[in-house]
């Protein structure tokens, strides 16, 4: 039977190291990855040249939507920026933002709470805010 080892003084200095990389790397990952661990509010830059469409969205998203979204959907204390990663088109298509204003959403990327329906928002009105919204995130790097 081999013999028992013990280590004096606990851990090793590379058992430490190791420990410190993992906190780390696990720490970075958890403030890119975990919703509310960054800010929720992001400088949106307007372009000059939006579609008409947009223009009209635009004015439809500071009446309905601005409270929650900000003025220009880069967030606000109330709710999450749209102009952000997690909306571009290929993982919330347009038809996810129709949804969410006529039935509300669950809460799942922020800590805001349930988005409930928004039925004052009329079809003509929703489209033309979605035209905003995805032409302030292509202007944003965001597509």
């Amino acid at each position: 039977m081999a013999p028992a080892t013990s280590r004096r003084g606990g851990w090793s200095r590379q058992n430490l190291g190791w420990i410190l990389a993992v906190l780390v790397v696990g720490g970075l990952l958890a403030w890119w990855l975990i919703p509310g661990a960054t800010s929720t509010m992001v400088e949106v830059e307007v372009p000059d040249d939006l579609s008409p469409v947009a223009q009209a969205g635009q004015e439809a998203f500071q009446v309905q939507c601005a409270e929650c979204h900000g003025l220009a959907a880069g967030g606000t204390d109330k709710g999450p920026p749209l102009v952000h990663k997690w909306y571009h088109p290929g993982h919330h298509a347009d038809a996810a933002f129709v949804l969410a204003a006529k039935r509300g959403v669950p809460q799942h990327h922020w800590n805001f709470g349930n988005m409930p329906p928004q039925p004052q928002i009329g079809d003509r009105s929703l489209q033309q805010i979605i035209a905003y919204v995805r032409e302030l995130q292509q202007a944003n790097g965001i597509y």
